[in-house]
């Protein structure tokens, strides 16, 4: 037995954009123009990649320049060696239950684009000591006001 891997004579769509490293739809958009539309199987009527078009939508992906000779950019999530290239999202920091309960307060008043970091910031700053055991009531209405009056028109430039 061999320990050499064969590769594949043919393959479907979903496995030539993996190949290539892009999704299916991509894929399926970029056909015909960059890549080689698949041949069909006439009993089972499904599109295919015989070993020849595997090999050219590999050289047209390295290579970067389609069939029909213009440049094809390429972004995708995907590395050509298999590996995924996962973008790494900012760390949100925690919000404690105070804040919680205030933005959810907050946004009940009709300030819905108000953000847990903003809310925080203002609390922070109105309430340097910590919210504690204050009223929760007169919490949200502090920092509802302070976060409306924050960038009003008057305000806005000094």
């Amino acid at each position: 037995m061999s320990d050499k891997i064969e590769p594949k004579q043919v393959v479907n769509v979903s496995e030539m954009a993996s190949l290539v490293g892009l999704s299916r739809q991509r894929f399926w958009q970029l056909r015909g123009r960059a890549f080689p539309y698949p041949v069909y199987d006439i009993r089972t009527r499904r599109p295919m990649y015989p070993a020849q078009l595997i090999a050219e939508c590999v050289t047209i992906r390295n290579t970067g320049i389609g069939r029909d000779g213009r440049p094809v950019l390429f972004y995708s999530k995907h590395s050509l060696n298999g590996r995924k290239v996962v973008p790494t999202r900012p760390k949100m920091p925690p919000v404690d239950d105070a804040v919680a309960d205030v933005l959810e307060g907050i946004r009940a008043l009709g300030l819905t684009s108000a953000t847990s970091a903003q809310v925080g910031t203002a609390v922070k700053a109105l309430f340097p000591a910590g919210i504690g055991e204050k009223d929760l009531g007169e919490t949200i209405r502090t920092v509802f006001l302070h976060l409306t009056h924050q960038n009003h028109g008057n305000n806005v430039g000094r």
